[in-house]
């Protein structure tokens, strides 16, 4: 009998020194139950951006790497770039104004999302309705019988998802294809109180009507295959048209809904967006014309003359950083090739024919780092825009015509296949319509 006892008691001191040692872990959290763990300094942690692992455990260093950064408008985005500019310890292009490049689709859909909340109570009718008829599978077999009887499309109503703006647009298009059953429904279904008046869904089309611009312009720029930065231009020039006119529109819910958003446009694009101007200048279809007609259309007063005048100055200013490089580069070979042929000297004639070839060789790279009269960039420019035929001018690649004019602009065709190429979205298709 000894020996059990004395493990229940060993057990008893046990269980005693676990619930003191506890208890003194309790008094130390409630001492400072605040105290954070140690970790990393953010300024440490973006000094490991400068390299990456590929692969195959091969180190790339980032430094000459980076030119431009898309990312969507959050605000520690903002902190994050500013740390990043820091550890990029190389000249930016432009002195980083295009560096960071703010995500498009991103842009458009917080100004959807900002208009459709001054539009709530206007399409409440409508959306509870439907709300209302999907909740039960035999409402809307009911429903789908008078459309029936009605000849109607064979189309479904489509539920709205608070998160995806598009939804909105199109529960709202699907239930205007049916204002003709929900009266009569209505005589069928005693428990339905949210019947749409004739001014509700007269608000209805003319929201349809405003947003059906944004999905328009949402799928041009979030395609599955990424566009190039040339065509954001044209869009967004277009949205602003559009705020502008329906912001004095007649109706108050519509005039309200586009001022709201054209607060939101004029935050992120109200100072010139280098990037996508730059870019629509290097299409051969628009060049400065697209700046010149468009420019009046986004910006008012003396900011039109003056962001013209700013797009003319960075587009000089990137293709003089540009041929800086050229040349520099072009030094760089001549004075290997010169030092490979002074080291072939001697031997048999055929090293002095390579050597006569060089020499050759030598006197053209020195005429071609020569600047003529007018550059690239001016010839370019002066020549009249590119013309497409009315079927090919959707199918047009900007990047292809660089590609088959390489040989004609030397330097712009290097400076055009890197703007062109920059992602002005980080979305894709069938997220660009998320919150």
């Amino acid at each position: 009998m000894d020996a059990p006892a004395t493990e229940n008691l060993d057990a008893v001191i046990n269980i005693d020194e676990n619930e003191e040692s506890i208890k003194n872990k309790d008094v130390k959290l409630k001492e400072n139950p605040f105290e954070q763990k140690k970790r990393k300094r953010t300024s440490v942690i973006w000094n490991d951006f400068n390299e990456i692992i590929l692969p195959d455990g091969t180190k790339k260093g980032l430094e000459n790497k980076v030119c431009t950064i898309t990312l969507d408008n959050a605000n520690n985005n903002d902190a994050a770039v500013r740390i990043l500019k820091d550890a990029i310890k190389r000249k930016l292009m432009l002195g980083g104004k295009i560096f960071h490049v703010r995500c498009c689709a991103h842009v458009i859909n917080l100004l959807v999302q900002d208009g459709l909340s001054e539009i709530e109570t206007v399409i409440e009718n409508v959306c509870e309705s439907v709300k209302y008829l999907i909740s039960f599978e035999a409402r809307l077999i009911k429903f789908g019988e008078i459309a029936k009887q009605l000849q109607l499309p064979s189309k479904k109503l489509i539920l709205d998802c608070p998160t995806r703006w598009n939804a909105t647009y199109a529960m709202l298009a699907a239930a205007l294809e049916f204002r003709e059953v929900f009266p009569r429904y209505k005589d069928r279904d005693a428990g339905y109180s949210w019947l749409p008046s004739n001014e509700d869904w007269d608000r209805t089309e003319h929201v349809c009507n405003f947003l059906s611009v944004f999905e328009e312009v949402t799928n041009v720029i979030s395609g599955s295959e990424y566009p190039t930065a040339n065509i954001f231009l044209p869009e967004v020039w277009k949205i602003k048209e559009v705020l502008n006119e329906k912001s004095l529109d007649e109706n108050d819910y519509i005039s309200a809904m586009a001022c709201k958003m054209k607060f939101k446009f004029d935050k992120y694009w109200g100072e010139c967006n280098f990037v996508m101007a730059i870019a629509a200048v290097l299409d051969p279809r628009f060049k400065m014309t697209l700046i010149n007609f468009s420019f009046p259309k986004i910006y008012q007063g003396f900011e039109v003359a003056r962001n013209i005048e700013r797009v003319h100055d960075a587009l000089y200013q990137l293709y003089n950083e540009y041929v800086v490089d050229y040349t520099s580069s072009n030094a760089g070979q001549s004075a290997s090739k010169s030092t490979e042929g002074s080291s072939s000297v001697g031997g048999n004639n055929s090293k002095f024919k390579i050597r006569g070839r060089m020499e050759f060789d030598q006197f053209v790279r020195n005429a071609d780092n020569i600047q003529p009269t007018k550059s690239d960039l001016d010839v370019y420019l002066e020549e009249g825009v590119f013309l497409c035929s009315d079927d090919s001018d959707s199918d047009f690649d900007a990047l292809e015509w660089w590609k088959a004019n390489n040989l004609k602009f030397r330097i712009l065709s290097k400076m055009a296949s890197d703007i062109l190429s920059i992602p002005i979205t980080i979305v894709a298709s069938e997220s660009a319509f998320s919150t």
